[in-house]
């Protein structure tokens, strides 16, 4: 097997990596009219009667075109995202985004302002205190459909939308969910392919549609996952990603499955505990809380998933 060489390794994966500047089709010298005329492709006919229905009834131009049937309210939602640099995924957009991302979908529902608000919470728990050193979050949970790599998916896109890159790791070697959530044709390479030795160039993929998001997938899920993560390589490969990304947030194994889940955080500095309404046993998150104080994991927070 390969031996893992951090500095030569992390370079090359990240050189090969594309990082293009965050741009967006809309700006603030573009009127709410003007991005949906482009986006809809509206002729100067149907903008006409968008304007003399605007004047008529003294209302906003996307409400107009609305209520002429010309556009959906998501088109309009779309536009308003686009004016005001807020990324937001519709189906005027290049494609649909998987519904679990709740904060791309639908970026105004209650389910999105929740996961704006633990975005918060969280980014002042974390660098608030500049002499901390920077670390990765992990999102820990005692079992299987906890609900933790919804929630890590959509905290990485919430985190995308502020400035700066945001990167999503999927260290869930076991059942790993990210490559499918986004939509990554490519499971060859990834994660577990970087801890093996055997690739570290293209795993790192750039989601087109938040362009401020990356996510580096599991790849070939491996027989040994727990002792990949053990190994000096990955807490090496995230001190790496840290001097290259803004945030970084980890998805891990349920706690259930083996004690990839503790390493993982313990490596990471910071932990998010997901707990399930109804269903995770009070034992189950002491237990987990017992296992990340072994090691140097600051569980910063604790989230309960009524679904």
């Amino acid at each position: 097997m390969n031996a893992f060489q951090p500095s030569k390794m992390s370079a090359q994966m990240l050189h090969d990596t594309e990082f293009p500047d965050t741009q967006f089709s809309g700006g603030p010298d573009r009127s709410i009219g003007e991005i949906i005329k482009q986006a809809n492709n509206l002729s100067p006919e149907q903008i006409e009667q968008v304007l003399s229905y605007q004047r008529e009834h003294n209302v906003r131009f996307g409400e107009a075109a609305i209520a002429l049937g010309l556009v959906s309210s998501n088109d309009v939602l779309w536009a308003l995202a686009q004016q005001f640099h807020y990324p937001y995924s519709a189906e005027t957009g290049t494609k649909t985004l998987h519904p679990d991302l709740v904060v791309a979908t639908k970026p105004f529902s209650p389910q999105a302002e929740a996961f704006r608000t633990m975005r918060s919470h969280l980014i002042m728990k974390m660098y608030s205190d500049t002499t901390m050193p920077r670390r990765a979050l992990a999102v820990v949970s005692p079992d299987s459909g906890d609900g933790k790599s919804y929630l890590a998916a959509n905290l990485a896109v919430a985190c995308s939308q502020l400035s700066g890159r945001t990167l999503l790791i999927d260290a869930d070697m076991r059942i790993p969910r990210q490559q499918d959530i986004f939509g990554l044709a490519d499971k060859s390479t990834g994660l577990s392919s970087i801890l093996s030795g055997r690739a570290s160039t293209n795993v790192i993929h750039h989601i087109k549609e938040l362009s401020s998001l990356y996510v580096l997938p599991v790849g070939i899920v491996p027989p040994n996952p727990l002792e990949l993560v053990e190994r000096p390589a990955f807490g090496l490969l995230i001190r790496e990603l840290l001097t290259k990304f803004d945030r970084v947030i980890v998805d891990t194994p349920a706690a259930s499955l083996g004690t990839d889940g503790a390493v993982i955080a313990a490596k990471c500095g910071a932990a998010l505990l997901v707990a399930r309404r109804d269903q995770s046993r009070v034992a189950a998150l002491q237990n987990m809380i017992a296992a990340a104080s072994m090691g140097a994991t600051q569980i910063i927070g604790a989230v309960v998933n009524e679904f």
